[in-house]
C-alpha cells in the first residue's frame, strides 16, 4: 500500500496550497481506480469505461430518461463523441433513445430491463474493485481524507 505522505508536496512545505495538493492525491486515486475499472466493466458488462459512465448516470435514477444533452454537460463530453456512445449501448441493448415531446431535436436516454439487471449483478464486484484499488493507491494520511469527503467509505475502510 502506498503512503504518499511521504511525498514532499504533501508535508505543507510545497509550492501547492492544501486544496490543489489533494485535488492532484484526488485525480491520481480516480485514476488509478479507472485502471482498474476498466478490466472489469469490459469483462463484466462488455461496453468501455465512457459507456459505463453513461451507463452509472442512468442508473442514478433508473425510472427516469436523460436528455443526451445533459449527459454530455456532466461527462464533460462532445455531444459528438456521446452520440457514438449511445448509439453502442442501444445496439446492445442496454439503453433506449426517444425524441423528447415538443422538442425535435431533443433526445432522451434510458436504461432497458437488461442494463438495470447487468449493473445489478455487477455493481457488487464494481464496488469492491474501486474500495479495493483506493486501498491499494492510499495510505492512511490520504484515507482519512478520502473518509471525510466520503463517510460510507469511512465505515468500511480499514488500515492494513
Amino acid at each position: 500500500m502506498a503512503d504518499l505522505s511521504d511525498c514532499p508536496s504533501a508535508s505543507g512545505d510545497g509550492l501547492l496550497p492544501a486544496e490543489l495538493h489533494a485535488w492532484m492525491l484526488m485525480l491520481a486515486a480516480t485514476g488509478a481506480v479507472e485502471q482498474e475499472l476498466r478490466t472489469v466493466v469490459k469483462e463484466r458488462l462488455d461496453v468501455s469505461h465512457d459507456e459505463f459512465l453513461v451507463l452509472c448516470l442512468l442508473a442514478a435514477d433508473p425510472g427516469e430518461a436523460l436528455r443526451m444533452t445533459r449527459i454530455a454537460e456532466l461527462l464533460g463530453r462532445p455531444k459528438t463523441r456521446l452520440t457514438y456512445q449511445i448509439a453502442c449501448l442501444q445496439h446492445a441493448g442496454l439503453v433506449t433513445r426517444k425524441s423528447v415531446c415538443g422538442d425535435k431535436r431533443g433526445v432522451e436516454v434510458a436504461l432497458t430491463e437488461k442494463a438495470r439487471g447487468l449493473l445489478k449483478e455487477a455493481s457488487g464486484l464494481l464496488a469492491e474493485t474501486v474500495k479495493e484499488a483506493l486501498a491499494r493507491f492510499m495510505g492512511p494520511t490520504q484515507r482519512q481524507a478520502m473518509c471525510a469527503l466520503m463517510p460510507d467509505f469511512a465505515a468500511e475502510a480499514t488500515p492494513e
